[in-house]
C-alpha cells in the first residue's frame, strides 16, 4: 500500500507555546487514520496544512505525491473536506447550498447526495442561517461526501450530532472505507476513532506523542486479569508465583496480572489451588492505552526535570567553589 498522505517534520510556531512541532506521519491508501487530542493541541493546524490552507514554516506535506501548498488547486480535485468551523455562503436554504456545491464540483448525478440526506434525516429546505448546529453539520457532511472523491479529510465531523446521528455517520465512514477511500479524521472522542480507524495518533501540545495500531490493540499478544482472593494467605501465596503484577491492592487481597496468551492455561491451572473470590479480564481500549502513554510521559518528564535541577545545583556548587585553596 502506497502512502497517500505524507507529513514530514511539519512545524508551525504561533508563539506562546502554540502551534505544532516536528510532526511526521503517513497515511496509506485505503487506511483510516485518526487524530485525537484536546482543544488547542494542534489537530486543526495540522489538517489546515494538509489541505494547503497554511504554508509550513518547516517540513512539508504531500498528497498523492503533490505538495499541499504549491499544488493545492490540483489536490482539491481528489479531496473531500469537512472543516472544524462551518461557515455557509449567503444562500437561503440547504437545498440551494447543495445545488451550488454540485455546480462547483460539476456534479450532475445527485443520487449519492440524496442517499446521504436520507440517512442523516436532513431537512434541506430549512433556512441555512437558522439551522441548528447539528443540521449545519449534517449539511456540511453531505456537501463534502457527495462528490465521492478518493481522500476524505474530516476535522471533528461529529460535533453537534446527537448520539443516533453520530452512529449513522460512523456507519457512513465505514462504508466509505469499504469503497477504498483514504480517510483522515480528527476527534476528541476515543470510541468513535476506535470504531472506524486503523491507526490513531495522539497529539499533545503540538507534538505527536504516540500512534496506536487499533488491530494490535484489539488483538493483543497478552491479557490482563484482575483476581481477588477470599483469604489473605491465598493472596500472599499467589504473589510468590512470580506472575507479572501490574497492580497490587493488598487491602482487597487483589492483584491485576499481565500474562501472555501462551501462558493462560498455566494461570488458570494455578488458580484452581486457591480460593478465588472473582476473576475478570481487564479489557484494553484506546482511551486506556493513551492514558498509560501519557502517564509514562509525565513520569519521564518529571525524571528529566529532576535531573535538570540536579545539574543546575551541581553547576552552582562548582561555580561557587573556592579554587584558590
Amino acid at each position: 500500500m502506497s502512502d497517500i498522505i505524507q507529513v514530514e517534520h511539519l512545524t508551525k510556531d504561533y508563539g506562546n507555546g502554540r502551534g505544532i512541532v516536528d510532526i511526521s506521519f503517513s497515511v496509506k491508501k485505503g487506511e483510516v487514520f485518526g487524530f485525537v487530542g484536546t482543544n488547542g493541541s494542534g489537530k486543526t493546524t495540522t489538517i489546515r496544512h494538509i489541505m494547503g490552507f497554511l504554508k509550513p514554516e518547516k517540513g512539508k506535506v504531500c498528497l498523492l505525491g503533490l505538495d499541499s501548498w504549491e499544488d493545492s488547486c490540483k489536490i482539491k480535485q481528489f479531496v473531500e473536506y469537512i472543516p472544524g468551523e462551518i461557515a455557509f455562503p449567503d444562500l437561503r436554504t440547504g437545498t440551494e447550498f447543495l445545488k451550488n456545491q454540485a455546480e462547483l464540483l460539476s456534479l450532475n448525478d445527485m443520487t449519492y447526495a440524496n442517499q446521504l440526506i436520507s440517512k442523516l434525516q436532513l431537512d434541506t429546505s430549512a433556512n441555512l442561517k437558522r439551522m441548528s448546529k447539528g443540521m449545519k453539520q449534517k449539511t456540511a457532511i453531505v456537501a463534502a461526501l457527495m462528490a465521492d472523491k478518493e481522500i476524505l479529510i474530516l476535522d471533528e465531523p461529529t460535533t453537534g450530532l446527537d448520539p443516533l446521528m453520530r452512529e449513522t455517520f460512523l456507519e457512513i465512514i465505514k462504508e466509505e472505507k469499504n469503497k477504498g477511500k483514504t480517510i483522515l479524521m480528527s476527534s476528541q472522542l476515543f470510541d468513535e476513532l476506535e470504531q472506524t480507524c486503523d491507526r490513531v495518533a495522539l497529539i499533545l501540545n503540538g507534538k505527536i506523542v504516540d500512534i496506536a495500531d487499533i488491530h494490535k490493540l484489539k488483538n493483543p499478544t497478552s491479557r490482563m486479569y484482575k483476581i481477588e482472593f477470599k483469604h489473605e494467605k491465598d493472596y500472599l501465596n499467589f504473589k510468590l508465583k512470580k506472575f507479572k503484577i501490574v497492580r497490587d491492592q493488598p487491602q482487597y487481597n487483589q492483584v491485576t496480572v499481565k500474562i501472555s496468551l501462551a501462558k493462560l492455561n498455566y494461570l488458570f491451572n494455578i488458580l484452581q489451588n486457591y480460593n478465588v473470590k472473582f476473576i475478570s479480564e481487564v479489557k484494553q481500549n484506546l482511551e486506556k492505552y493513551f492514558k498509560e502513554v501519557l502517564a509514562s510521559q509525565i513520569k519521564l518528564q518529571a525524571k528529566q526535570n529532576k535531573q535538570s535541577i540536579k545539574m543546575l545545583k551541581d553547576n552552582e556548587k562548582i561555580e561557587g567553589g573556592n579554587y584558590d585553596k
